[in-house]
């Protein structure tokens, strides 16, 4: 590769870069509605570039997804796997999900709406989570008849409590301690789920992409 090819290469992951964290902080502040023109000015960059380097705004949304899944949400799982109380780990991942989520409504909207969200992103945080789940149960913390996808349900759940009018977050804090509380050992049985994951459905049916 000549030095103008590197050169060209590294602008071009620059340019990319902007372009995502753009996205992210215009989703954050205008909604899910932002266009990929208002990206595309708070990038400094032209749609053109835009367009050529993502395809469409359904690209943007997803790049962005990624990327900020990748930075805040990620982590909170792979953190949890070395506490050492189970328990507390695992409640403190999900807390940090709801939180993180909740502050950043209108990238999930939009990623909700161009149904850019997969089952394989949301395995990457409940993969890790599995592991402090069973750890949990072993030591008693965590009801028995729990699975990893109900962890799931918890979160989404407690982020449809989020709203413009709470910038603090307090609902979607109050009913995730409901939830979690709901996970401790109980003599009552949970009702089987439904053979088709949740998941599948919000992402168009679509098990991997």
């Amino acid at each position: 590769m000549t030095v103008p090819e590197q050169r060209q290469r590294a602008d071009a992951v620059r340019n990319a870069d902007r372009i995502v964290r753009a996205a992210i902080e215009i989703f954050r502040e205008r909604g899910p509605d932002a266009s990929l023109d208002e990206i595309a000015r708070r990038a400094g960059i032209g749609s053109a570039t835009v367009y050529r380097r993502f395809g469409d705004r359904d690209g943007v949304i997803r790049a962005a997804f990624l990327t900020y899944f990748a930075e805040e949400i990620e982590p909170l799982a792979l953190s949890a796997r070395g506490e050492a109380d189970a328990g507390a780990a695992l409640a403190g991942a999900l807390a940090g999900a709801v939180d993180t989520l909740a502050a950043h409504q209108g990238l999930v909207m939009a990623v909700k709406q161009s149904r850019a969200l997969s089952v394989d992103i949301a395995e990457r945080f409940m993969g890790p989570l599995s592991t402090v789940l069973t750890r949990a149960q072993e030591a008693g913390q965590v009801r028995d008849d729990v699975s990893v996808r109900d962890l799931a349900a918890i979160v989404i759940m407690a982020l449809a409590t989020a709203h413009p009018g709470d910038p603090g977050q307090r609902d979607p804090r109050r009913y995730l301690a409901l939830l979690l509380s709901s996970l401790r050992p109980s003599a009552d049985r949970l009702p089987a789920p439904s053979g088709q994951h949740f998941l599948d459905r919000a992402s168009g049916g679509c098990s991997k992409t």
